[in-house]
């Protein structure tokens, strides 16, 4: 089932490792190892309740992913990558495992989905993809839309670890004064030059040195579905992203982060990690340089 879009500008319009559309989802909604993930997730501002929408209504046979409880509570930074033994037993709970083809989506249409398409690639799950436009988009066609929880059968998940697709603080910071990589950051402009305030309190306001900006917001039309893939490259190269260097995608907490790591696999650039702690990280050690000003 899956295909491979290692080119740039030939990019399939549906690529069951990255990104497919609602087209390519009801098509395929009948086939058996077919899983399909809800994520959503939303920001205290948004005021919306993940879990009570995903009870009211669903993609038919969706299970719910709970991004903050399938995670490293032993963290104090939210939402941290969960290790690996956590990943399984939620999964196996979930009836998600090996030859599934999962498709993830989210209620906002493109925002907390990537992040969880991101944890199954780092965990090696390769027949994975994003939903494009998400729920939203999905409801807008006239698509059915279920409130019963899906019937469950346990499957047996094997898990690789990808460790490459993962930074930690001291890798950023290696990064950061070398330039070896060149360092995203997916947050709104105003906060990456320090002019507002981050929403989590002690948090410095500022970015990464020498990291660049693209808000993801800037990657999504305003239907709520990725940009193609010629455009999302002029948007990385008109942030002064070098693509030909690898690159740390990073935000406020790990979530759009990986809006800008799904675009990336969707132009063909395989190099890229995520830092996970992000700025909620950065952000609160005083002994880590900050920037207020674009480089």
């Amino acid at each position: 089932m899956a295909q491979d879009s290692s080119k740039t500008d030939g990019a399939k319009a549906d690529d069951p490792r990255v990104l497919v559309s609602t087209d390519w989802l009801a098509a395929h909604a009948k086939d058996p190892d077919l899983r399909v993930i809800d994520a959503s997730w939303y920001l205290p501002d948004m005021g919306r309740d993940a879990i009570a929408e995903y009870d009211a209504g669903h993609i038919p046979g969706a299970r719910f992913f709970d991004i903050d409880e399938i995670s490293d509570q032993r963290s104090e930074l939210p939402h941290m990558a969960p290790p690996v033994e956590k990943f399984i037993s939620r999964m196996r709970a979930m009836g998600v495992g090996d030859g599934h083809q999962v498709v993830i989506y989210d209620g906002h249409g493109i925002f907390s989905a990537p992040r969880v398409w991101w944890t199954f690639k780092l965990m090696g799950k390769m027949d994975v993809a994003v939903l494009d436009g998400g729920l939203p988009k999905w409801r807008a066609e006239g698509r059915p839309v279920e409130d019963m929880p899906p019937v469950i059968r346990d499957r047996h998940m094997t898990v690789q670890r990808q460790a490459h697709l993962v930074k930690d603080v001291t890798q950023v910071a290696h990064a950061s004064k070398l330039g070896d990589w060149d360092i995203v950051d997916a947050r709104a402009a105003n906060r990456y030059r320090g002019e507002a305030a981050e929403p989590r309190p002690g948090l410095r306001a500022g970015h990464i040195p020498g990291s660049k900006n693209l808000p993801h917001r800037d990657l999504i039309t305003p239907e709520g579905t990725l940009l193609p893939p010629e455009a999302l490259r002029a948007k990385f190269e008109a942030a002064g992203v070098d693509l030909a260097k690898p690159v740390i995608t990073t935000c406020g907490s790990g979530v759009s982060a990986a809006i800008l790591s799904l675009a990336l696999e969707r132009i063909g650039h395989r190099n890229h990690s995520l830092y996970d702690g992000s700025w909620a990280e950065w952000g609160m050690y005083n002994d880590l340089r900050v920037a207020t000003a674009k480089p």
